[in-house]
């Protein structure tokens, strides 16, 4: 995988108020996860963890010295309060069953487990190919003479173009608009969005950029086994449409999900389906031929896994039953 450099826009003063507020507040552009606007969710993720403190490697939070909280599959589908901690300076890449568009307004919003007075930021990339990243323009107004500890936390107003911006159930939204234009990103197909930790820290052997060369300060350390940023879902605002051709081409598709009662497939293939808990314990397989009513009525609420099995085709995703 090939990262393209971030190219600084020059440096601007980390004073005044600029960027949209908290949400409940005018001009909020904060998106909650119950939104109508959202059509899809991540549905593929890879995780490279960070240490729970890098400015002591050596530090451990239960026994490990990077961070382990939550499986990376928490950040998968519906948002439902679960997460995966990246750590200092860790990143996630996020995949879709169709790729996000670039359209009217906002394209897509990420979701991080934290509350309206403690926010952990994060960077965002985007790629149409999975190879070639390119960042989100960002910038922090936030003061940088004295650090953000442990339990304290920037403000909105003066975030922009970061993912934590907002937290909890409102997701940060964000604009393809602002990539840059280059041959190397359609901006109309986008396949993959990077997640990647801000290191708060305003000590420059540590810290991170944004875009104007402003170190950016955020709370820190977080020597936790939840180190760094806490990643709970990405949803899809404007999704691409598929000629005819790629949609028969798909293996399945699953719903509702959450899922009360009963789980539809619909498929026109043979497949297999394993059910399993969140901890990995399988509950039921079935053997199937086209479409398919898995019956999850006595199942007990929380979060499980689906993994659904075709010649060599295969894939995992999380169901919430309610």
């Amino acid at each position: 995988m090939r990262l393209l450099p971030v190219y600084f826009l020059g440096i601007l003063p980390a004073i005044a108020q600029s960027y949209p507020p908290a949400p409940g507040n005018a001009g909020s552009t904060a998106i909650s996860a119950n939104s109508a606007v959202f059509t899809a969710w991540a549905t593929g993720i890879s995780v490279t963890r960070g240490p729970v403190n890098i400015a002591d490697i050596s530090y451990t939070a239960g026994g490990s010295n990077i961070a382990t909280s939550g499986l990376p599959e928490n950040a998968l589908g519906v948002y439902n309060g679960y997460s995966v901690s990246l750590g200092d300076g860790g990143s996630a890449i996020l995949t879709f069953d169709m790729p996000i568009t670039n359209g009217e307004g906002f394209d897509f919003a990420v979701f991080e487990n934290g509350a309206p007075d403690y926010l952990e930021l994060a960077f965002v990339e985007a790629s149409s190919d999975g190879v070639n990243f390119f960042r989100f323009p960002c910038h922090s107004q936030t003061q940088t003479d004295t650090q953000i500890d442990t339990f304290g936390t920037p403000r909105p107003q003066y975030l922009n173009n970061f993912a934590g911006k907002y937290s909890g159930e409102y997701g940060t939204p964000f604009d393809i608009n602002d990539l840059p234009d280059t041959p190397l990103l359609d901006k109309s197909s986008i396949t993959h969005i990077k997640v990647i930790d801000v290191v708060g820290s305003i000590n420059t052997a540590y810290g991170t950029y944004d875009s104007y060369r402003n170190i950016v300060n955020d709370s820190f350390p977080t020597p936790f086994i939840s180190s760094g940023f806490d990643l709970s879902g990405v949803g899809v605002i404007h999704q691409k449409a598929l000629d005819i051709d790629k949609i028969e081409k798909l293996l399945f598709s699953v719903y509702p999900n959450p899922v009360t009662d009963a789980l539809i497939i619909n498929s026109k293939n043979n497949y297999t389906t394993s059910l399993y808990s969140i901890e990995g314990q399988l509950v039921f397989t079935e053997n199937c031929n086209g479409n398919h009513k898995m019956d999850l009525t006595t199942l007990p609420a929380g979060l499980y896994l689906l993994q659904v099995e075709s010649g060599t085709k295969s894939k995992t995703i999380k169901i919430v039953k309610k």
